[in-house]
């Protein structure tokens, strides 16, 4: 299974309002393992860079200039999220807002919400009443993420593969299970393995003498 952790960078918080795509990074996934394999793109939003949002990700009105608009990037973007790999975001549903916005604007299908996976969701069924934002869960899992002092798409994808991870229960969960099963069938071999012959009556007769020893036996209770 193919599976994306992406995050967006932008000028707001709202599309219709007239704010942009600034950053897209995706890192990919496939069957719960990192490939290595990313995607990431700067994007110029053609109009100014609010203070507030600089502020936030440090991408300036002057380093977007020169970058190339969503429709330049839009084939290549398109290509590698393909055509059936989820999407998992943190408050999935900003992100999702954006590119399908863009995706509209360019008179292209939207990618539909049903591949989009929300991790800051499962976040909150896990940990009801917490904290679960990107930094919180990186504290609550110990993953280090003091090089994030700014936001970046790439970076913020990457980070939250690890915290996805462990949302679904850490690398080593189906490693400890599949280590505590095959012991068990170890154990269960030898037991198996150690006794082939029937009981003799010398030793039925000594496990007998051994019962009428046994002041009040728990199965007479």
């Amino acid at each position: 299974m193919r599976e994306l952790i992406f995050d967006t960078e932008t000028t707001g918080f709202d599309p219709l309002s007239g704010d942009r795509l600034v950053e897209i990074g995706l890192v990919e996934m496939i069957d719960k393992s990192l490939t290595g394999n990313h995607y990431h793109c700067y994007v110029n939003p053609e109009r100014e860079m609010p203070e507030s949002a600089f502020r936030i990700h440090g991408l300036s009105t002057e380093f977007l200039a020169g970058k190339p608009v969503f429709s330049d990037i839009m084939d290549e973007f398109l290509e590698y999220v393909g055509t059936d790999a989820t999407l998992v975001a943190h408050n999935a549903e900003f992100d999702m807002k954006f590119i399908n916005w863009e995706l509209e604007n360019a008179a292209r299908p939207i990618i539909h919400p049903k591949r989009f996976i929300d991790t800051l969701a499962i976040a909150r069924t896990k940990f009801p009443g917490a904290a679960n934002s990107l930094d919180a869960l990186c504290k609550r899992f110990g993953i280090n993420n003091s090089h994030r002092t700014l936001h970046g798409a790439l970076m913020d994808a990457e980070i939250l593969s690890e915290v996805y991870i462990e949302l679904q229960g850490g690398r080593q969960g189906g490693m400890d299970l599949s280590i505590a099963t095959s012991t068990l069938v170890s154990v269960e071999k030898k037991v198996r393995e150690r006794r082939q012959f029937p009981v003799s009556d010398e030793e039925l007769a000594a496990h007998a003498d051994f019962i009428k020893k046994l002041d009040n036996p728990i199965w007479n209770s």
